[in-house]
This record gives C-alpha cells, sequence and structure tokens, in this order.
C-alpha cells in the first residue's frame, strides 16, 4: 500500500521527458447481439441518430462500479429505458458476454502526448458471441476505470463512434451520445476547477452499437494511471508514473519482480 501511494504521488513531480513511451488501459469489453437477434438487446441495430444526454452530469458508484446514471426517462431516440441501458456496463447474464481489454496508448518517444489511432476499433473479433453474419463483432461496449494527477496544460481529445461519455472527477466532460458517424470532442483539464498535484478518476464508457464503422481515436496529455481489476494500478502503470529520481530505484526493483 505504501509503494502504491509513492507511485501516485510522483506524479506530481515528473516532468513529460520521464514519462513512460506506452501507457496500457485495462478495459472490460461486453458483447451484446443486434435487437433484430435472438436474445438480442434492443438499443444495438437500431435507429440511427445523434442523442444526447441520456446520461447524466455526475456518475455514481464507486471503484470500477461507477457508472453513467440513465436520465433518458422512458427512453430516447436511440435508448429504450433504464432497464436496458444499465446493461451496457453491467454483466447480465443471458444478455452479455465480457472480457478484458488493453488499449495501448503512445506518446511516439515525445514524452508530452499521448495517443491511440484505430480506424477499424474491434476488439473482440472471433470472440464472445462472434461475428457471424458480420465480418467483423460489431455491438460491443467498452469502460475503463483509471486515475491521473492533475497539472496544469493538461487535455483530452477524442473522436470515434459511436457513444462515448468521458467522466473526470465524477462529473461529465464528454458526451457524444447516440449512433452516428465518428465525431470529435475536446476537453481543457484547466476548465475543471481541478487542484494541480492532487489524483481525480477518470472514467471512459464507449459503445459500438451499429454497423458498419468502429472508431476510436484518443489523444491527451493526461498520464492516465491505469487500474487492474479490483482497483489497483498495475505494475507497468505504476512503473510509467515514477518521475521522481528518488523513487527511481524503487520501480527497477518492481520490474525485476514482475519479470
Amino acid at each position: 500500500m505504501r509503494i502504491r501511494h509513492m507511485a501516485v504521488l510522483s506524479v506530481a513531480l515528473v516532468s513529460a521527458a520521464v514519462r513512460a513511451d506506452t501507457i496500457t488501459l485495462n478495459s472490460t469489453v461486453r458483447d451484446f447481439r443486434g435487437f433484430n437477434e435472438v436474445g438480442g438487446h434492443i438499443d444495438f441495430e437500431n435507429v440511427i441518430a445523434d442523442d444526447r444526454n441520456f446520461v447524466g452530469t455526475t456518475i455514481s458508484g464507486v471503484g470500477d462500479a461507477r457508472n453513467p446514471v440513465y436520465t433518458g426517462g422512458a427512453g430516447t431516440v436511440t435508448t429504450h429505458g433504464a432497464t436496458a441501458f444499465n446493461q451496457w456496463y453491467t454483466d447480465t447474464p443471458g444478455v452479455n458476454l465480457s472480457t478484458n481489454y488493453g488499449i495501448v496508448l503512445d506518446n511516439g518517444g515525445s514524452g508530452s502526448v499521448y495517443s491511440y489511432n484505430n480506424s477499424a476499433f474491434f476488439p473482440i473479433d472471433g470472440q464472445l458471441f462472434g461475428n457471424a453474419p458480420n465480418a467483423h463483432n460489431y455491438g460491443f461496449t467498452l469502460e475503463l476505470h483509471s486515475t491521473f494527477t492533475y497539472q496544469t496544460g493538461q487535455f483530452f481529445n477524442f473522436s470515434g463512434d459511436d457513444d462515448v461519455f468521458v467522466y473526470i472527477n465524477n462529473q461529465r466532460v464528454i458526451d457524444l451520445g447516440g449512433v452516428h458517424p465518428a465525431e470529435s470532442a475536446s476537453v481543457n483539464v484547466d476548465t475543471l476547477g481541478l487542484t494541480a498535484g492532487l489524483t481525480y478518476n477518470f472514467d471512459f464508457f464507449f459503445a459500438e452499437r451499429h454497423t458498419t464503422g468502429s472508431n476510436l481515436i484518443i489523444s491527451t496529455s493526461i498520464s492516465i494511471v491505469s487500474t487492474a481489476p479490483g482497483g489497483a494500478p498495475t505494475p507497468s502503470s505504476a512503473a510509467g508514473a515514477l518521475g521522481c529520481f528518488l523513487l527511481l530505484p524503487l520501480a527497477r526493483r518492481r520490474n525485476r519482480h514482475a519479470a
């Protein structure tokens, strides 16, 4: 527990030049059948339309159970009530199947901006419910829960489809709800009223709800600390956060143990 706290604290002391070249964000992906299939979900392979504000401006729950709160009443143009929506990011027998997936952000050796760019984002091809009758396994959601230490000048940019909801410090900062082509949003973290040097929650929710495309593009200067199941930082992300020279020997010892 002491090592974990020191690793997070050290982010406040690190300069961009000594940050890790990659960050692996550990996520949960859930697979759904379309509403026109046996056992399908009514929110998938249904209406195509932009659809904002069917999730609340604050997040609910703690740890990996933090989830958006449905605020669409009996339904919206692309959603069909709270019961159906709450299955998007919750393991539900008979409705979805889930697996873990790592998204690797790379700073290209610059030490400043991490990015991920995938115009064919199909993380569960050939898995769970499978691809048939399509070339890819469409109809899935992705969620990840993490933390970061705020420093002035940070930003988070996203482009993709379909729904994307991003929460920082439990407040919604991106709402790209709906079934639509790739759309973009940006967050200037300096505008969120955070305190430099303190650590905050970062929660990301994605849904691919309709054929035939899936895009996921991220660009950020935030050094996100990914978490493993149970909420602990992963060894790689914790080592990536270590930037204070006083803690470098600790990082080397941990890496030797991990090997």
